[in-house]
């Protein structure tokens, strides 16, 4: 997010940056359960490569902050460096349908996942529909995550078909980062402002997206794709129903 000031004091300029910054961030998307667009939604993944009853990929991104002064050891990420652990959701148009931008930079993609709203929603049966994600994901009937070690054709057609509609949201990822480049760099000032910061680039991101802006492009373009974190719990589908679903749907849509 690049601004020129002319005229302007820097801590004025500043001041601007934290006011409007701020407001925007009130206007973060919230999760569709309307019929009609989850309806929408899964028809654009099922176009993308055949997976059904998809609404959103998640996962997780870093962005780079400066040392805090409190709670300093949090917020250092597995990679060594300082972060905020931004989890986000998007559709197939690569909108961010849901973002969570609070917790430092040392949490775990399925932590944060488990104490949102959404993770709630799902849970409770408000949102019909599939989640994809990676194996950082705990397996469940509405997250389904790819086949560690597939054994047979059919299983490496889910995941060809997984890995082709989960990457949406790594391409979201760039895009977002390369509209608002700080994004990519560090943001020098304390949490809470850089999440207010992050908040009101998806906000900004999403406006772009209705407005069919063209993409950020060429040669300092960015290219961000995060490493798949470690699962905390290897994938642990307690009670099986995941497996279950995932099984489903490998037999009736990529069995032949």
């Amino acid at each position: 997010m690049g601004f020129v000031f002319l005229g302007l004091h820097k801590s004025t300029a500043s001041r601007i940056v934290f006011r409007v910054s701020k407001e925007l961030a009130t206007r973060l998307p919230v999760f569709p359960v309307e019929s009609t667009v989850l309806n929408r939604m899964k028809s654009d993944f099922f176009s993308i490569a055949g997976f059904p009853n998809v609404v959103g990929a998640v996962d997780g991104t870093h962005v780079k902050i400066q040392a805090p002064s409190a709670d300093e050891h949090l917020y250092v990420n597995r990679k060594g460096y300082h972060s905020i652990h931004v989890q986000m959701i998007c559709d197939a148009n690569l909108s961010i349908i849901n973002c969570v931008a609070r917790w430092p930079g040392s949490s775990h993609d399925s932590r944060i996942l488990r104490q949102s709203v959404v993770h709630e929603a799902f849970e409770g049966g408000a949102i019909p529909g599939i989640l994809l994600g990676d194996s950082g994901y705990q397996l469940k009937p509405w997250l389904l995550t790819p086949f560690i070690n597939p054994t047979n054709e059919a299983h490496t057609r889910y995941n060809n078909a997984h890995t082709k509609s989960r990457n949406l949201i790594e391409r979201c990822f760039g895009v977002l980062k390369r509209r608002f480049h700080c994004l990519h760099g560090e943001l020098r000032m304390v949490p809470e402002r850089a999440c207010n910061i992050i908040c009101a680039a998806v906000v900004l991101h999403n406006i772009a997206r209705e407005l069919a802006l063209p993409d950020v492009e060429g040669p300092n373009s960015v290219a961000v794709y995060e490493e798949e974190e470690v699962p905390e719990q290897a994938g642990v589908d307690q009670d099986g129903s995941g497996r279950y679903i995932r099984q489903m749907i490998v037999e009736n849509c990529f069995s032949k």
